[in-house]
């Protein structure tokens, strides 16, 4: 099982992104996919923030949410209260509340893998699959 995150999700969707390719072979491999609300909102507003055309962005969304393969965990009170706890006890990093979900979701799940370009995801132990290769 591997991890979705915003930037892999970016790479996934838009060929002109650097680690397009990558991004399709490892989520092609995986067998089952997992990824949070957190994740879908933060990818939204990233998209339009880089001005992709908010109808493939948004088409992307939906197909997200009605992939049979791909499991979304949706954040409640007590996951994000959670969140809020973990990065109150790395303030020495610069994770997002959206990463610090990630990773308790990560733990409770047993992933190891993400699929993002997020240094932090190895700060914090885990697998960051796309990266430069060599």
């Amino acid at each position: 099982m591997i991890f979705l995150d915003t930037s892999g999700l970016l790479c996934l969707q838009y060929k002109t992104e650097p680690f397009h390719s990558q991004a399709l072979t490892e989520y092609k491999k995986a067998i089952t996919r997992l990824t949070h609300s957190y994740v879908i909102s933060e990818y939204v507003a990233l998209a339009n923030a880089r001005r992709f055309p908010r109808s493939s962005v948004l088409a992307f969304v939906v197909d997200l949410l009605d992939h049979p393969d791909i499991k979304i965990v949706w954040v409640d009170e007590v996951l994000h209260r959670a969140a809020v706890e973990l990065l109150m006890v790395r303030q020495d990093k610069t994770y997002s509340l959206c990463d610090s979900v990630s990773f308790i979701v990560m733990r409770e799940q047993g992933i190891t893998e993400a699929l993002t370009t997020d240094r932090h995801f190895e700060q914090e132990g885990f697998n960051r699959l796309l990266r430069p290769e060599g």
